[in-house]
């Protein structure tokens, strides 16, 4: 990947000059099946477009309430987009289609309209969970005709296709825009896309302008994103399958809570109980002996696998946490 990077062929991506830019952006959306896509720096500048190019101010935009466009992008569609959110609670991170309509609001003046529809696969903090494609079906089905958009925070959506089966234009067919990361499980150092109608793209690409994402020469980093996308997509069944092995070893680790079956993709959630005190003492121990992960809550964390793991690194990983553990 670096060597692909240190040999990329680059241009000006400001005047759509770039060519790597452009194979990049050309092989996105045809894998996922869309008109066009437009590279940016990072996921929350793929979502917050995605909900731009949706909506219009004082609209109003209904996802779940652990959604990462929710809980984890600081505000942004209320500072970028001056819309409002309305959260709902989902089932492992799922909302299902009756649950939205009934969320939808009429059509009085006085009421904010109700212009997008955010559903995130996998749903990062549900675990990696893959949302359901026939619910995916239902929601299109139910919000469309009343003129709502749906965009997919689609992050991860390289390990729902994986995990699923299911085809990447397939998982991204019901949704206006989609948002893709080149940085997550497929290892590129930066990097996302929005993939979109070409009318979307074309508004992005003006509102990334206005956000400070147009960058020249950035066929560099793209050569890193396209390599990613060449090479890394098939082999994430092996972070799927490190994921369950630490799942399967994390359950034998004395106040350390995992539901195996929520494990579909590569992330696992794990709780302690009030034997290990807080999240943040136990994850400093972890540190400490060298093993890295992320506080999911007060008394909960993250681990997640991914291409720079082995098995052998998940084995001497659970050597570890059992001896916090007090195994």
């Amino acid at each position: 990947m670096r060597l692909a990077m240190a040999r990329a062929e680059v241009g000006d991506d400001v005047y759509g000059e770039d060519p790597t830019v452009n194979a990049l952006q050309d092989e996105v959306a045809a894998m996922l099946g869309k008109e066009a896509a437009l590279f940016v720096p990072s996921g929350t500048m793929a979502n917050q477009l995605g909900v731009r190019v949706n909506t219009a101010q004082g609209d109003e935009v209904i996802l779940e309430q652990e959604a990462h466009v929710f809980y984890y992008e600081t505000g942004a569609p209320a500072v970028l987009s001056q819309v409002q959110l309305r959260t709902l609670p989902g089932t492992h991170g799922v909302l299902r289609a009756g649950q939205i309509l009934d969320a939808v609001r009429t059509s009085e003046y006085y009421l904010p309209r109700t212009a997008l529809v955010v559903l995130e696969n996998t749903h990062n903090r549900a675990g990696g969970t893959v949302y359901p494609m026939e619910e995916i079906r239902r929601i299109h089905a139910a919000v469309h005709p009343l003129g709502i958009a749906l965009h997919l925070d689609g992050a991860r959506l390289w390990n729902a296709s994986v995990a699923s089966g299911e085809s990447l234009q397939t998982l991204a067919q019901p949704f206006d825009t989609v948002s893709v990361c080149f940085s997550k499980g497929l290892g590129a150092p930066v990097g996302s896309a929005l993939v979109g109608s070409r009318g979307a793209i074309d508004k992005a690409l003006k509102f990334r302008k206005i956000l400070g994402g147009g960058m020249r020469q950035s066929g560099i980093i793209a050569a890193g994103a396209l390599y990613a996308l060449r090479h890394n997509v098939a082999r994430l069944s092996e972070d799927h399958e490190n994921a369950r092995t630490l799942a399967d070893g994390l359950v034998e680790c004395p106040g350390v809570v995992v539901d195996r079956s929520s494990v579909h993709t590569n992330i696992v959630i794990a709780r302690l109980d009030e034997r290990h005190g807080d999240a943040d003492r136990f994850l400093s121990a972890m540190h400490e002996r060298g093993v890295l992960l992320s506080k999911a809550g007060p008394r909960s964390f993250r681990a997640v696998t991914h291409l720079d793991l082995s098995r052998e690194d998940i084995e001497r990983s659970l050597t570890i946490f059992r001896s916090v553990a007090g195994a």
